[in-house]
Order: structure tokens, then sequence, then C-alpha cells
């Protein structure tokens, strides 16, 4: 079985197995996470693969990070990810990537992430739930954060906290990659 098979198989399984614990039918997740119900089906019956912002959406709406909804193990005490086992969720074909590390659902969601941005490239994130937090750290070139339609120049060296429950993007308007590590605390389901 491929990696995108297994990946695909581990999604099914695991958003069946929250929407469950949850309590959820398909339509209280659809209307949660903004994600049509047929989408849904198609996810949980393993025929689709979604997009980052759909699995973004999902994990949001369940109160669970995204690796717990891609985890194809099961959590242990102490959990190594080789770099082989982290999850490229987005890419351009300029180059630029974001890469899901490892992340945990211990006092809620907490993702680390590392990112690659090349030079023109942006990618822009809908609002996480209230009471949600990003951490970032720039390690080379400089990064433009815009949060809720402001923009902030993030040098290399300089690191960044906000609430994350607005609209919010990471462009590099520079000639230079940026590249950074991100933690992304998502506030619990109420």
């Amino acid at each position: 079985m491929s990696d995108l098979d297994q990946l695909t198989q581990s999604l099914a399984r695991n958003l069946k197995r929250w929407r469950g614990e949850r309590g959820f039918t398909l339509d209280a997740l659809a209307t949660r996470a903004g994600v049509s119900r047929g989408m849904i089906i198609q996810i949980e019956q393993a025929r689709t693969n979604p997009s980052v912002g759909t699995t973004v959406k999902l994990a949001d709406a369940l109160g669970i990070s995204i690796s717990t909804l891609l985890d194809h193990e099961q959590s242990a005490q102490v959990r190594l990810m080789t770099r082989e086992q982290a999850v490229r969720m987005w890419s351009t074909g300029a180059g630029s990537h974001a890469t899901l590390l490892v992340g945990t659902d211990r006092r809620g969601p907490l993702e680390l992430w590392t990112w690659l941005l090349m030079p023109g490239d942006a990618s822009t994130s809908d609002p996480h739930p209230t009471g949600s937090t990003e951490l970032l750290r720039v390690t080379a070139g400089e990064l433009t954060l815009v949060v809720d339609g402001t923009s902030y120049p993030v040098p290399a060296g300089t690191s960044a906290s906000f609430e994350a429950d607005v609209a919010h993007s990471y462009r590099n308007d520079g000639a230079e990659p940026v590249e950074m590590t991100m933690a992304v605390a998502i506030a619990p389901v109420r």
C-alpha cells in the first residue's frame, strides 16, 4: 500500500471514529466544519483525498489536531516521528511547502510544523476556533504575516505569536526563500 493510500485509509477510519466519539451526525459535522455532507461521506469511504483546508476544518470542528486525524498508529507515551513519517500538507509548483512534523491532543490539539515559502508564494488559512493560538519563528528570509487584514514583517531571527481565530496568511514578498517553524494550539471543542 502506498503512503497516500495509507493516509487516505487512516483519514477515513479516524474521521468516522472521532465523529462517532463526538456524537456528531454527518449533517452536524458538515455544519460545524463548513464542509459538505457529500465530501465527508467520500472521505469516510476513502474515495477522496481532501484539500489541506478541508482537513483543517474537519480537525478543528472535531477539536483534534490534524496529526490525530491523520495518525495511522496508536498513540503511545512517547511517539517518535521520523522525517519520512512527517506529512506534507501543502505545496506549490514553485517549491513552497508546509509539513506537519508532529502533534498531540493532550490538553487540546497542539501541532508543530515546518514551512518553506518560495519568493512570491503565499498560503491563506481560515480562522481556527476561538481561543486558538499560533507561534512561529522565522529562521531564513522575511515572512509577511497577515492577521485579520494587517500585515506584519517577520524577518529571520524573529518570533511571533497571534490569536488564530481570524483569517490569516503567510506570504513571501522577498527575493529569498522563507523558512520557519510554527506551533499551532487549537482550542478544544466545547
